[in-house]
């Protein structure tokens, strides 16, 4: 087997991260996956950044001993804390959310008032403005952590009053800032798109790092020379860390595409 015939790993805290498993299906779609969802640990959100840290090696490592060509961390907390560290030990390319989300975001405004949603964890890295302001050094910056987004969307409240009272309130600090791009800094937070726009109105434009990342992935593929022909059947596999039942139940919100290949495995 060649360098270019094993598949892309990809992990995250939980589920979330699924959102950008299918991003890179839809944008890749001749590419293998292995997806680790550490279920046991999860939220990765309210951890300390050393935790952050050795759970993020913990992952990789278990991901590399499987065998992959590159490392994509679908999770914005572990990009927070642990993608620099990642690149710099491990032998693959290795690409986090919150660049190409800062990217996307850059691109997208006009006024340079650029808000970002995300975890307590990652909204307290300070990542996104690092990056954003690394492209835009003129950018405002306005962030806000929305912790309850992430139950909601595991439970399936998308739509209606609660989480629109939810989105309300954390959201309304924004609009009064009058951002025109508000950045999705958590992977959870795609599935309350629809209740985030009704909220922000038309005038806020959403970025959803999942999609920018997956186009990230598809041209270091291809300045590497791993990317491999569309024109061929796939296999994408699943492992997580704690029982499967929650992980099948909640997934289904985020993945449409079924867990057939599931399996539970033990990476401490």
């Amino acid at each position: 087997m060649t360098p270019s015939d094993l598949p892309i790993g990809i992990f995250d805290s939980g589920v979330g991260g699924l959102t950008v498993l299918a991003k890179i299906v839809e944008h890749l779609p001749g590419e293998d996956t292995i997806y680790l969802g550490d279920t046991a640990r999860v939220p990765y959100g309210t951890k300390s950044p050393e935790t952050v840290v050795r759970y993020a090696r913990c992952c990789a490592d278990y991901l590399l001993e499987r065998g992959i060509k590159a490392l994509v961390v679908a999770c914005n907390t572990a990009s927070s804390y642990a993608v620099d560290i990642l690149m710099e030990n491990l032998p693959v390319p290795v690409l986090g959310v919150i660049d190409p989300g800062a990217r996307a975001a850059v691109r997208a405004t006009h006024s340079r008032r650029i808000g970002v949603i995300g975890t307590p964890a990652t909204v307290a890295s300070g990542a996104y403005e690092r990056a954003i302001w690394s492209l835009c050094p003129e950018a405002e910056i306005f962030l806000e952590p929305c912790p309850l987004f992430v139950p909601l969307a595991e439970e399936g409240w998308t739509e209606g009053e609660v989480p629109r009272l939810v989105a309300n309130r954390y959201l309304h600090p924004l609009k009064a800032a009058e951002i025109d791009v508000l950045v999705l800094g958590c992977t959870h937070y795609p599935l309350l798109r629809r209740t985030i726009a009704e909220v922000m109105g038309d005038g806020v434009r959403l970025v959803d790092s999942a999609t920018e990342t997956a186009h990230r992935l598809a041209a270091l593929l291809e300045e590497r020379g791993l990317r491999r022909a569309a024109s061929r059947e796939t296999h994408h596999s699943f492992l997580i860390t704690d029982a499967p039942e929650p992980f099948v139940r909640v997934g289904k919100h985020f993945w449409s595409n079924g867990f057939e290949n599931l399996e539970w495995v033990d990476i401490s």
